[in-house]
């Protein structure tokens, strides 16, 4: 159903997520990220657990006592999934017995990648050694994107992935990125062009937030 990676960059102290489904529009209710953390919930997805661990990030909890309120504070958290990054580069995550089909979870260095109907197990390991791989110099949006190719090259899901999304949050209480995939037969590859095409101008959309005078005009 769903198979994701969400992590803090070491160097800009941003947080990303990068995540695709065979369901529609995945993003809208799985991947919530902000200026200090990331939380990601599928499986059966409870989306009320994307806010409720956000706010409790901004109070300032680290992710092993965040996750433990989402988790015990969800319905059924045995259909649950649940990850979070917090602002120290710590990760945390709940698999509920439930999860669909092979489930399974991988931790790196502030990078936690987590799947459910996975087509093997290696899925989300395969997303962290490809996030690993690549250099903290490199934009959180690549690592995380290249990490979600990684993910479909090892065998994605058992079925078709259908939608994605690829999000990151630093400063601003707005994502400066916040692509998505609703619907495609090829969401992933539609998620790269689309990021091949909002690159080169994410730094004006930044600038117009913060110094619109200096910002280039149309």
């Amino acid at each position: 159903m769903t198979y994701s990676i969400a992590a803090q960059c070491p160097i800009s102290g941003a947080f990303g997520i990068a995540i695709t489904s065979s369901s529609i529009c995945v993003p809208s209710r799985c991947a919530w990220i902000g200026p200090l953390g990331a939380v990601v919930t599928q499986n059966v997805t409870d989306p009320g657990l994307g806010p409720a661990g956000q706010a409790l990030l901004r109070q300032g909890l680290q992710a092993g006592s965040v996750l433990d309120i989402l988790r015990d504070g969800t319905p059924q958290p045995e259909w649950r999934q649940i990850g979070v990054v917090d602002r120290y580069g710590k990760t945390a995550f709940h698999s509920g017995a439930e999860a669909l089909g092979t489930a399974a979870v991988a931790q790196g260095n502030a990078a936690l990648a987590m799947g459910n109907l996975l087509s093997n197990e290696d899925v989300p390991q395969a997303m962290i050694r490809a996030f690993s791989a690549t250099g903290p110099g490199m934009p959180l949006a690549e690592r995380l994107l290249g990490a979600l190719e990684a993910g479909l090259d090892a065998g994605g899901e058992t079925g078709d992935e259908h939608s994605a999304g690829l999000h990151v949050a630093n400063r601003f209480d707005w994502p400066v990125v916040d692509l998505r995939i609703d619907w495609s037969d090829t969401p992933i590859a539609g998620l790269r062009a689309l990021w091949t095409r909002y690159k080169p101008q994410q730094a004006e959309y930044e600038l117009r937030a913060r110094n619109p005078s200096d910002a280039p005009t149309f």
